[in-house]
């Protein structure tokens, strides 16, 4: 069974966030679930997914499923993108592909210049009051904080500038008590002609991801976030992280488009 790492959201190697995915031939169910799990803590990246074709008759034409090292995730943008970079650049699946997930049908369209994009749920935001001791665990004040819904359980906090969001350095096992995945700290771009429009930092200590390099599924409440704040349903997020990554959002009322590309950087034999 092969096994391919992917990093998504980038072009160059060693950048934008790795992903493990792994396509599986059985096209009737996934392994056990404690071999997933186990499978994605040895690979050890944010996320490894795993997908299985599915009868041509469907609504979809493969099952996907997300583990980070610690934990199932309902939703993960860079490891769907990085399964769709593998379909396709190694010919198993032609044109669109729609993935059956936790998180509905999602579809990843290819371009012709490498990219991918996907068609994602929009995060539903409610505003909310910062809880006790998010400030400090943070540490930096909030401007807003935004519930993101049951699909990613984070908390979208805005914060003063794109330098406070560079310099954040939390406390993790305090910003765990806050949310039930993590915490999205974000601010405008302080330069908009670098080519993005707002900066984020994604910490995810709840799921066994103390940062996130690249992450798809925040920028399903960064995009209509922002949209909103500066007029405009397209957008380009910077994810402020050591690799760094770009996600180009669209956003389409309850619908959101992320694109970006992806480059595999291993490809081995998984013999366990």
């Amino acid at each position: 069974m092969r096994i391919r790492i992917v990093d998504a959201f980038t072009h160059r190697p060693f950048s934008g966030n790795p992903a493990g995915v792994v396509l599986l031939n059985d096209a009737d169910a996934f392994p056990d679930d404690t071999w997933l799990q186990n499978v994605a803590l040895e690979v050890n990246h944010a996320e490894t997914a795993f997908a299985h074709p599915l009868p041509e008759s469907g609504e979809a034409d493969w099952a996907l499923r997300w583990f980070t090292p610690a934990a199932e995730v309902a939703m993960c943008g860079h490891a769907t993108l990085a399964t769709a970079h593998v379909l396709h650049t190694t010919g198993t699946h032609e044109g669109p592909v729609r993935f059956a997930t936790r998180s509905g049908v999602l579809v990843a369209t290819p371009a012709e210049d490498g990219s991918v994009t996907l068609d994602f749920p929009t995060a539903p935001l409610t505003r909310i009051d910062p809880p006790d001791g998010l400030a400090e665990s943070l540490g930096t004040e909030p401007l807003t904080v935004l519930d993101t819904g049951p699909n990613t359980g984070d908390l979208l906090v805005e914060v003063a500038d794109e330098k406070t969001v560079r310099g954040l350095a939390p406390d993790l096992k305090a910003l765990a008590a806050h949310s039930e995945r993590g915490v999205i700290a974000t601010a405008r771009a302080d330069d908009p002609e670098r080519g993005y429009d707002f900066v984020s930092r994604c910490f995810f200590p709840n799921v066994g991801i103390d940062e996130d390099p690249v992450t798809g599924s925040a920028h399903t409440a960064l995009a209509p976030f922002w949209s909103e704040r500066l007029g405009s349903t397209r957008l380009t997020g910077l994810q402020a992280s050591r690799r760094s990554g770009r996600v180009r959002t669209e956003l389409r009322g309850d619908r959101t488009l992320l694109s970006g590309r992806a480059v595999t950087v291993i490809e081995g034999e998984l013999l366990a």
